[in-house]
């Protein structure tokens, strides 16, 4: 499919409305401009790591390594930054962006090379990540701390716009350009669709899978980057919270969970949408617990949805 708008995509973008509607009714300040311009900010945390995890979706595999490669990313970072050298801080935000795309390749090896599949080998590569990071830090919350350009691109706004959310947009517009118009993309939902079919033809369907996880990788890394900004320090575990609403975005936004069709323009509306249901269920005081069985509800729905569909098309 290389149509970017199909009626999946647009469905969240529909309950995003419903959502600020409904919430309007109990409570007012969510139609205001602080308000929504805030969830904008927050939804830029998200929206990095479901545009990488896009990526990898449309191929037909899963990246569980999401939460520890955030976490190492910014661990890296904050203490390149704490180190009081220039230049080791000058190298923060380059030095966790190749940590997320190596780890991205290590991924892209163990799926694409050892045939592992990939929920099994990333989730592993996920637990290795956070065993080396206890080490690193004896169990403690690592020292450092984010630079003022970490700090900008995670509370800083333009035009009253934050600089996360335009962050987002400008890495979702490329990704975007290259999945529509480059041979790149087109490799990607093939392999998603067939991946054997695709290596037949003659594409090197491991070097499509080492980009595409390198791809995930740097933006789970950059995710990471911008939370330890906005937090000012990097923490354990700060990245948990993360990997369901990543994998409920993606699903919302209408990309198929077995790979080749999905699109960015529906992930950004899924990251919106979940964003904003998290906002409303903390301002009613919903438990943690009643929050991910709604998450979970949310991706049944809307995998039965996809299903539904699927089987009318057929017909």
């Amino acid at each position: 499919m290389t149509k970017a708008i199909t009626l999946d995509s647009l469905m969240p973008y529909f309950g995003c409305i419903a959502l600020i509607m409904a919430g309007s009714l109990f409570f007012p300040q969510i139609l205001s401009a602080d308000y929504l311009l805030q969830q904008l900010q927050i939804a830029a945390f998200l929206g990095l790591l479901a545009t990488g995890a896009t990526i990898v979706i449309l191929l037909g595999h899963i990246d569980l390594s999401v939460p520890w490669v955030l976490t190492g990313a910014a661990i890296i970072s904050t203490a390149l930054v704490g180190s009081g050298d220039p230049i080791l801080s000058a190298i923060a935000i380059p030095a966790a962006l190749l940590f997320g795309a190596f780890i991205g390749i290590i991924n892209g090896v163990g799926v694409a090379i050892l045939r592992i599949p990939s929920m099994v080998w990333t989730l592993a590569v996920n637990s290795i990540l956070l065993g080396l990071a206890v080490l690193n830090t004896g169990g403690f919350n690592p020292k450092g701390e984010a630079s003022p350009l970490m700090v900008g691109m995670a509370s800083g706004n333009l035009f009253s716009i934050p600089l996360g959310f335009l962050l987002w947009m400008a890495i979702a517009a490329c990704l975007a350009f290259f999945l529509l118009r480059t041979p790149f993309g087109r490799y990607l939902r093939s392999i998603g669709y067939n991946e054997k079919a695709t290596f037949l033809s003659g594409v090197s369907t491991p070097s499509v899978i080492f980009v595409a996880f390198a791809i995930a990788g740097m933006c789970s890394a950059l995710g990471g980057v911008l939370l330890a900004g906005y937090a000012n320090q990097a923490y354990q575990s700060m990245g948990d919270p993360f990997l369901l609403p990543t994998i409920a975005a993606v699903v919302v936004g209408g990309t198929s969970i077995l790979g080749g069709r999905g699109s960015l323009f529906g992930t950004i509306g899924g990251v919106l949408f979940i964003t904003l249901l998290t906002s409303i269920l903390s301002v009613m005081q919903i438990s943690d617990a009643w929050r991910n069985m709604i998450f979970g509800f949310v991706i049944l729905a809307m995998l039965l949805f996809q299903t539904l569909r699927k089987g009318l098309h057929n017909e």
